[in-house]
């Protein structure tokens, strides 16, 4: 028996081949630049650096997809192709959200690993690394998730919003239950593309609750029906204004509010405290159609190119009562020139070696859309209070 060697047959030697060189392993399609946590860290956090945060939370929504994928090619735990993605920088997989309709994962809660940070002789957690974060998936084209995810595209297609989705509640009561739990302060939501779209209006949701959880969103959607029609209804009162002021007896005014979410972006009445509070940061390719409208600027100016092979901005919040209530948000733009659609809006472009973000819009006119009931309080609040 102590001579005895352990001999792999040919299928199991083929498995753990196929397992090393999969394309989607970490040690093959991860990032190259990026080390895990060390002692360093309790020093000067990587953390506090914008581009390691980046490169760090778009891996952890890329283990979510593989969650997804393990679970549908039945991987066990010893060959999953997931915990490599986020075990390097020592968190662990806390939660899984689960669609009940299909069983699909479409989301998972990673926390940071004490333990597994202890074993490394890490004896804190480095300052700028959330304690626990919701990483959201976007749509997987595979037979098993791919009517689910359709579905819910076509939903924010249409009405530009998630909120009738079964996995919008799932994920608002998954992020809210960590942030009462560690403090929105030390909670972070992050998705891609479709998962963009639920982290935003969640985040958005729970802002509206006074709870500003720190927020990343990769190629968020930006194109929707009901958009379009909300712009042809706005240019059509727009040139209905310029009849009007033409007019001799011209003296009503259009209310041009239209009756949305909180209010006007230009009007209402501004909520400056919320500034400070919540500022989703937004990834975006000038290549990738579902998102570039993101980068279309506010009030026709177009914006400023940052110089230098890179650059990022907050967006400039607006004075109390000014004319053009711009949201505040940081907005990250990557222009490559022409590419491909699916490499455009790919997630892994976020940690590649070369990333340079190249352009930054101070005024983003979707932002605003998106935000504007955030920094506006409605007329009936400023009433009498008993």
């Amino acid at each position: 028996m102590a001579n005895q060697r352990v001999v792999l047959t040919e299928t199991e030697a083929d498995e753990t081949n196929n397992q090393v060189h999969h394309p989607y392993a970490f040690h093959v399609s991860g990032p190259r630049k990026v080390s895990a946590p060390n002692w360093r860290d309790l020093i000067n956090s990587s953390w506090k650096d914008g581009n390691y945060k980046r490169t760090v939370i778009a891996c952890f929504i890329q283990a979510v997809y593989l969650l997804e994928l393990d679970r549908q090619e039945n991987r066990p735990k010893e060959t999953a192709l997931a915990p490599k993605w986020f075990i390097p920088f020592k968190y662990k997989l806390s939660q899984t959200l689960i669609d009940e309709r299909d069983g699909s994962i479409y989301g998972a809660i990673l926390e940071w690993d004490r333990s597994a940070a202890l074993s490394d002789f890490i004896l804190i957690r480095p300052s700028g690394a959330p304690r626990a974060v919701l990483a959201l998936r976007g749509t997987l084209l595979k037979s098993l998730t791919i009517r689910r995810d359709i579905e819910d595209d076509l939903r924010f297609l249409a009405w530009e919003s998630l909120k009738g989705s079964v996995r919008f509640n799932g994920a608002l009561e998954a992020l809210k239950s960590i942030a009462d739990m560690y403090g929105s302060n030390n909670v972070a939501v992050a998705g891609h593309s479709l998962g963009a779209g639920f982290a935003l209006q969640i985040g958005k949701s729970l802002a509206k609750q006074g709870l500003f959880v720190e927020t990343h969103l990769f190629n968020p959607p930006s194109v929707s029906l009901a958009m379009s029609l909300k712009n042809m209804g706005e240019k059509a009162v727009f040139a209905w204004q310029k009849v009007k002021s033409m007019m001799p007896s011209a003296t009503c005014v259009v209310d041009t509010d239209g009756g949305g979410e909180g209010g006007g972006a230009g009007g209402g009445f501004s909520n400056p405290t919320a500034f400070n509070k919540w500022v989703p940061h937004l990834y975006v390719n000038n290549s990738d159609y579902i998102c570039c409208y993101y980068t279309d600027p506010a009030g026709g100016d177009g914006g400023e190119r940052g110089g230098g092979g890179g650059g990022e901005k907050e967006n400039v919040r607006p004075a109390v009562g000014g004319d053009g209530g711009h949201m505040a948000a940081k907005l990250f733009v990557l222009s490559k020139g022409k590419q491909k659609f699916l490499e455009a809006h790919g997630l892994e472009q976020w940690w590649s070696d070369d990333l340079e973000l190249e352009l930054a819009l101070q005024n983003s006119k979707l932002i605003s859309k998106q935000l504007k009931s955030l920094y506006t309080v409605p007329p009936n609040t400023t009433g009498n209070r008993l």
